[in-house]
This record gives structure tokens, sequence and C-alpha cells, in this order.
């Protein structure tokens, strides 16, 4: 699976006519383009809503825009979606802007990859060292996952502080959130599901900047980019 990586500038291409289905799009019209480019480079004509993560199609014309302070169209942080955390608290994404944020997607009751995940994260945020980076753990079973049990798995993995988050969402929000990280998950019984093992860097304005697939693999390159996003 190709790592999805979002860079920092825009492309010199957003200054010239785009491409859409192979027709050329005149420089006068608006054209628009997922934030997330789950389509890569792929416009539309209308503002309607990516087939793929649901958002709202930007213009492409926001992409050379956005003022100091907003939120950068490509930036999960425009997604409106309420989560509520360990601590009974609801938050938006958005909330989370201002520190380096490092993500991954697990249930609590999962006894193969995710518990090998927890693990990664913590051998990541013990290399990292540096309070300025949140960890956020995303529940893909909600409806088990409450803010109570959240809470419990907190403490039981020593995860319980200010650097640590665990939020639950609606079953869509969900869906909506692990098609923008290109997670996969499906529930194959009860209280068990099949995902992508994938942990997700994002700089302090919610873009993304990296990504490690597997369990257990080299966590290097992964530290190394948080730690170059910190300065």
């Amino acid at each position: 699976m190709k790592k999805l990586i979002i860079g920092l500038f825009l492309s010199i291409s957003f200054l010239s006519p785009s491409c859409n289905n192979d027709k050329t799009v005149d420089e006068n019209e608006i054209t628009y383009r997922c934030p997330m480019k789950c389509e890569g480079e792929k416009t539309y004509a209308n503002s309607e809503n990516c087939p793929v993560c649901k958002m709202n199609l930007t213009p492409i014309d926001d992409y050379l825009k956005t003022e100091d302070g907003g939120i950068l169209p490509e930036s999960i942080f425009n997604l409106t979606s309420k989560w509520n955390t360990q601590n009974n608290k609801t938050i938006e994404l958005k909330e989370l802007k201002g520190d380096v944020l490092v993500m991954v997607m697990i249930y609590t009751t999962c006894k193969a990859a995710c518990p090998r995940l927890v693990a990664d994260m913590r051998s990541i945020h013990e290399k990292v060292n540096n309070d300025k980076v949140k960890y956020v753990l995303v529940s893909i079973d909600p409806e088990t996952d409450t803010p109570e049990r959240l809470k419990e798995f907190a403490i039981e993995n020593q995860m319980d502080n200010d650097q640590w988050i665990f939020i639950q969402g609606t079953v869509d929000d969900v869906r909506e959130f692990s098609n923008v990280l290109a997670v996969k998950y499906k529930q194959i019984s009860p209280m068990d599901f099949s995902h992508s093992n994938i942990i997700s860097v994002f700089d302090e304005d919610g873009v993304l900047h990296h990504q490690q697939e597997g369990l257990g693999v080299d966590n290097k390159e992964t530290v190394s980019k948080i730690i170059e996003l910190i300065k």
C-alpha cells in the first residue's frame, strides 16, 4: 500500500488550468478538489462532496488564499465531526491544532494487532520524548469503546496523561475518518475487526506528513519526521 503523504507546499500546477476527465478547464472557471487529495489531483466542476471521504470539495483558488491562523484546505481540522474522549469530554479535531499529532485506529477488545500498535505508539512516544506531541487513538468500535472503557484502557496501558487522547465517535464519523487516513477496517464478528495497521503523523496544522505501516516495524523514519515537525 502506498504511503499517503501530503506536502506543506502547493504545486505550481495549481496556478495553471487543471484537467478534469481529460477535458481542458477554462482558467476563469472555478474548479474543485478534495482537500485530502483522495483522488490525487482530480478536479470537479461542481462543489459537491468527495466520493471517497465525503468531505466538501474545495475551490482550487482557496489553496492560495488561506490566511495565517486559518485552517488549510488539506487539514483534518476541516472535519466537523464531534468526538468523545476518555475523560468524557466532547471535542472537535480542530481543538488539537497547535500540536504535532500521531494517530492510530484501534479497538480495545482486540487481542492480536492492536496491542502491538499500542506498543508501537508507546515506543514512538518514548523515543520522541517531547510534550509538544499528542498521541491520538481512535476507536473503530464505538459501540463497545465508550469513554469509560477508553479510560480504563488508558490506565491499564499507562497512557493516562495529557499527551494521550482516546476518542470515540459515531459509526459514520469513524468511517469518514478512516477514509481520510486510508485505513481499511471491517467487522468480521460481533467483537472482532480486521483492519489496516497504520500510524499517521500530522503537523500542528493538521496536515498529513508521514504514515508508518505494519506491526513492530523500524520506527526510525517516523520518529525523525515527528522531531522535524516539532522544530
